[in-house]
């Protein structure tokens, strides 16, 4: 072994130079002799500060070179000073190829698309994409083009559009970058008591905003709590909010969305402009579903739209939802309406008709079969209360009278059965009924 001394002005460097790489050889082994070197004990016990070192274990102190870590075929090894205090790492350095491997895996991570249900990927982006609420569409429009927007009160029944309105005003108005931090949203999933009001909602509206956007556009300097499904709220939570609502005029508005205007309390009622959302039409309703099973390269047929318009009974968020989920049940196959009835957990026509054949028939214990029947196959009580309604006013048989009797039963087992009532029971008061009506002529 022949060790090496350079000198620079930048570093200090020790070369061991293996003269036979099968074997190690280290300093006092029996390998060859050194040469005799004056410098290499001060070396060793008293390293310069600049030395510039590279080892994977420390050797100064011990006189000796750690002869495990040399290989065989290795023609050179570079020996690392320890410094004292200095901490060595043992970690090899990236390579440039790790890197790159770890970019393109993250960037088609990135690429993959992350699956979104359909109601939130067709959600109207803005206001002009809302449907078939032409008067609320309007108002608004003219309030986001003065940026002068009043609180709102948005109430109607469900699936026509509420929550999406107001959402896309929002977007409109702030756009995505500040749209985070202007819109507090609270639904009936969150706690929405006297306490939230006072501390989350009151702490939101006190915050002061600037009136400008990154891109340079206009920016209303106030920021937008919206409460969905404000009927379900607490009279004393709703009392607590008229206040707030005066006092950050200036910083907040307000909207308030909910079903049934009639269970939001009249001081709030008279604090917002009010708008109403009719239900949509059945051929708003086709004309939406087929744009989205065109998007979605969904095999369905105009009758098959049709039957799910119906069964959704207005709400286009739930025929979204049924069309999703049926075309995820065929795999691709053509969606029909036997997949539309299961999906949607509809009584078969048959069923009804069974039902109103046990009616008709006077007999108690056909009666008693059929409901059993009924709850056996695990149908909703509340769905056949529903459909029944149904086939009873479309029916040319009953007179106005019937019609009227067997339509009172129905909402009182409609009520019985909200309040938790026996299904069994109710289902078999219900029958009874129809079964009075439609036998007394007999």
């Amino acid at each position: 072994m022949q060790i090496f001394r350079e000198e620079s002005h930048q570093a200090f460097e020790i070369r061991v130079m293996s003269v036979s790489p099968q074997r190690p050889t280290g300093l006092g082994s029996s390998g060859p002799s050194l040469p005799p070197s004056k410098d290499l004990p001060e070396l060793m016990t008293n390293p310069p500060s600049n030395v510039k070192t590279q080892m994977p274990s420390p050797c100064w102190g011990h006189g000796l070179l750690d002869s495990r870590n040399h290989r065989p075929g290795q023609g050179e090894v570079t020996m690392q000073a320890f410094l004292k205090g200095a901490s060595i790492s043992t970690k090899p350095p990236p390579t440039k190829d790790r890197g790159v491997t770890a970019t393109a895996r993250s960037s088609g991570e990135n690429k993959k698309a992350k699956p979104v249900p359909w109601v939130e990927k067709y959600r109207p982006k803005c206001v002009d994409e809302v449907a078939f609420q032409e008067e609320v569409v309007a108002v608004l429009k003219k309030s986001l083009e003065g940026a002068d927007l009043p609180n709102l009160l948005f109430y109607g029944p469900p699936g026509t559009g509420k929550t999406s309105t107001i959402l896309a005003a929002a977007r409109e108005l702030f756009g995505p970058e500040l749209f985070r931090l202007r819109v507090l949203e609270l639904n009936a999933s969150d706690e929405r008591g006297i306490q939230v009001v006072r501390e989350k909602v009151k702490n939101f509206a006190q915050l002061t905003v600037s009136g400008s956007r990154s891109d340079g556009k206009p920016c209303p300097p106030f920021k937008i709590v919206i409460l969905d499904e404000a009927d379900s709220m607490t009279s004393a939570a709703q009392a607590a909010l008229r206040r707030t609502m005066e006092k950050e005029s200036k910083t907040t508005r307000f909207c308030l969305i909910c079903n049934y205007v009639s269970r939001i309390i009249e001081p709030l009622t008279s604090r917002c402009s009010k708008f109403r959302f009719k239900p949509l039409s059945d051929k708003i309703q086709q004309q939406r579903l087929l744009d989205i099973a065109d998007k979605e390269h969904v095999k369905i047929s105009n009758e098959g739209i049709a039957y799910l318009v119906k069964v959704s009974e207005g709400d286009l968020r739930k025929a979204i939802t049924f069309l999703q989920s049926a075309t995820r049940l065929t795999g691709g196959k053509e969606v029909t309406e036997k997949v539309i009835t299961d999906i949607a957990g509809v009584v078969p026509a048959k069923t009804i008709d069974g039902v109103f054949a046990a009616c008709q028939s006077g007999s108690f214990d056909k009666l008693e079969a059929v409901v059993k029947d009924l709850i056996n196959e695990g149908h909703a009580a509340t769905q056949l209360v529903n459909q029944l309604h149904d086939v009873v006013v479309e029916n040319d048989n009953l007179s106005d009278k019937q019609k009227s009797i067997i339509t009172e039963k129905l909402a009182e087992v409609d009520k019985c059965l909200a309040d938790g009532a026996d299904e069994h029971l109710q289902l078999i008061s219900l029958c009874a009924t129809v079964m009075q009506q439609l036998t007394q002529n007999c």
